[in-house]
């Protein structure tokens, strides 16, 4: 646990939500008290945020909640300046903040927040994306109400303990395998992503950040992988409407991740 705890084994789970659940049962808490992972740090990294791939020889922490806050915010810009991404088991966080955005001047909202409720209608369950379209189609001029929850907190200088007579930091390897966790289908063993996806994931991710508010390096490797072979647009935007229809991805942004994919594949 980010905060402090023994060390404790999982295994057995081929998704993210399977994950905090042997997470929770290792540590005898419940399943709902899992906000997110971090790997090989234990604190509110957003850069190490457990996404779609855990390195075989990463540590992961997990973040629980803590305490609960309402905060009352006056939209006097179109934009927040928030980017939304999600647990993958049905909790909508804050990844970022925009420096002297409407948020940023409001001291108390942090990142890592877990958004938990718009005006009293409650986000449990809710998708990033939807999360971000909301609070997107909030009218400017108006004041709404933010209910959050925060990731219980540690002290910074002071690591958490670790079972079984090992002290100090827990050794994290530089295997090339990883743990492929998927939302649909079984989680899969890979070699570690090549410099293309790599590159072409990071490209696609900060699209979906320009375009819609969010950021989910599982959303954007699938796309990579749905994008690699296509042979135009055209032909992206069909395979992302039969597996992605939900996102509803507007055209431009899709002629972008199809140049985003060609760019990487270039080494560019």
């Amino acid at each position: 646990l980010a905060h402090g705890s023994p060390t404790g084994r999982v295994e057995g789970f081929s998704n993210v939500r399977e994950l905090y659940g042997k997470i929770a049962q290792a540590f005898r808490i419940p399943p709902t008290e899992v906000m997110f992972c971090t790997l090989n740090t234990h604190k509110v990294d957003m850069e190490k945020l457990l996404g779609g791939q855990i390195g075989l020889e990463d540590f992961i922490f997990a973040h629980t909640k803590g305490q609960r806050k309402e905060v009352e915010v006056f939209k006097s810009e179109e934009a927040l300046g928030l980017t939304i991404t999600d647990n993958g088991a049905g909790y909508a966080f804050i990844k970022r903040i925009r420096e002297g955005s409407v948020i940023d001047r409001i001291p108390v909202i942090s990142v890592g927040d877990m958004i938990e409720a718009i005006d009293g209608h409650s986000l449990v369950g809710a998708r990033h994306y939807e999360v971000a379209k909301m609070l997107k189609e909030l009218p400017k001029g108006r004041t709404f109400a933010l209910q959050l929850t925060e990731p219980r907190k540690a002290f910074d200088m002071i690591g958490p303990r670790t079972g079984g007579g090992r002290g100090g930091t827990p050794q994290v390897g530089t295997g090339r395998g990883t743990l492929r966790l998927r939302s649909r289908g079984p989680a899969t063993v890979e070699e570690q992503p090549s410099a293309f996806e790599e590159r072409a994931v990071a490209k696609v991710d900060d699209l979906l950040e320009s375009y819609m508010g969010i950021r989910d390096s599982e959303l954007a490797a699938t796309m990579v992988e749905l994008g690699r072979d296509a042979r135009d647009p055209d032909a992206l935007a069909q395979a992302l409407d039969s597996q992605l229809g939900d996102f509803a991805f507007p055209d431009e942004f899709v002629f972008d991740v199809w140049g985003a994919i060609g760019d990487a594949k270039a080494g560019r």
